[in-house]
């Protein structure tokens, strides 16, 4: 595994890119949302992105459905 790693640098390149995009997203709705539990988790704890998407798609969008109705 290792030396496929070294190998091929993109797919750790890949695996950063896509790690850091969903996290900032993240980030930014629990910060918005005033989460500041999920906001220290979501800063701390490393998922590659697993974390990142259950957050956006199902607890951060709580405050929005309520300011809705």
């Amino acid at each position: 595994m290792e030396q496929f790693l070294v190998a091929n640098q993109w797919v750790i390149l890949l695996i950063i890119a896509w790690t850091i995009f969903w996290k900032g997203i993240a980030l930014w709705k629990a910060a918005r949302n005033t989460h500041k539990r999920w906001f220290i988790a979501l800063l701390l704890l490393n998922t590659l992105a697993l974390l990142e998407i259950i957050y956006i798609f199902i607890f951060g969008r709580k405050k929005q459905l309520r300011e809705q109705v």
